[in-house]
């Protein structure tokens, strides 16, 4: 009923910058937060940032003054611009929001993850 999708990872140097972008689309009555996770080989999947519908937002220390959680309510889509990238920064991101469907239903959903790899 409703999906998830990212785009925007790829590979880039120590020091540079990518930006994510999530739509999200289907029955869609509304959204609640939405956010950015990461998983990196052989780790558990990790906050990296959320967002509010009114735009509060909550970031990881690790990404603290270099990642930029946004959103745009009129389009379903919320953005993670990622400066000063680090290689530890390399791992597959997940986009989630909390969607309220049309029947007032509301369930958690997941995209399908982006690549981000940082390396020289």
């Amino acid at each position: 009923q409703v999906q998830l999708v990212e785009s925007g990872g790829g590979l880039v140097q120590p020091g540079g910058s990518l930006r994510l972008s999530c739509a999200a689309s289907g029955s869609i009555f509304s959204i609640n937060a939405m956010g950015w996770y990461r998983q990196a080989p052989g780790k558990q999947r990790e906050l990296v940032a959320t967002i509010t519908r009114g735009s509060s937002t909550n970031y990881a220390d690790s990404v603290k003054g270099r990642f930029t959680i946004s959103r745009d309510n009129a389009k379903n889509t919320v953005y993670l611009q990622m400066n000063s990238l680090k290689p530890e920064d390399t791992a597959v991101y997940y986009c989630n929001a909390d969607v309220i469907l049309a029947t007032m239903f509301s369930y958690d959903y997941w995209g399908q993850g982006t690549q981000v790899t940082v390396s020289s």
